[in-house]
């Protein structure tokens, strides 16, 4: 796993051990960030459920003023930490090593640009992450939700949250929804 482009470009990325984390494959990554090249430079970019920050951190190499890295799991903070300070990029980043939904009463900004999620898949997490957005104030219309999900999970509730459906972009194991508040 490495960054892809950007003022770390090629820097290699160090993953938590284990099984609890599914970091994104750097093709699905490069794809991702080929999709909202656009949105990065200069945002404020959330990465939820981060793992190794390896999202957050393509992020802020190719751009982002600021980054939130939100992950639970000690060993993945610990991670998120090496890599940031490797990158150095600690100045662009804050941590929050919270539960996911609690997190996001930690986030002072007036406005978020891009929030990415990739919780474990079928548990339900996007959903309620989602019931949380729904009622911040720093997601706006202008905001883009990006959840990594699998192919099976459906977001038929996303209208009754506020929030609607941009696009999607389907790979062989999983997708990208991306999301907006209507």
């Amino acid at each position: 796993m490495r960054v892809i482009a950007g003022t770390a470009r090629s820097l290699p990325l160090k993953a938590p051990e284990g099984m609890d984390t599914r970091p994104t494959t750097d093709r699905i990554k490069e794809t991702l960030f080929n999709m909202i090249q656009n949105d990065v430079p200069g945002s404020v970019f959330v990465d939820m459920f981060s793992g190794s920050g390896g999202i957050g951190i393509e992020a802020i190499s190719r751009g982002a003023r600021k980054a939130y890295f939100i992950e639970n799991a000690p060993k993945a903070v610990s991670v998120i930490a090496e890599n940031l300070t490797f990158t150095k990029f600690t100045d662009h980043a804050i941590v929050l090593k919270q539960d996911a939904c609690a997190a996001l009463s930690s986030i002072f900004e007036r406005e978020v640009d891009v929030i990415f999620m990739d919780p474990p898949y079928d548990q339900e997490h996007e959903k309620r992450v989602l019931s949380v957005l729904k009622n911040m104030k720093y997601v706006t219309e202008d905001t883009l939700i990006i959840v990594e999900s699998s192919l099976e999970t459906e977001f038929p509730y996303l209208e009754e949250f506020g929030f609607r459906l941009e696009r999607e972009k389907r790979y062989k194991t999983n997708k990208h929804v991306f999301i907006k508040r209507v």
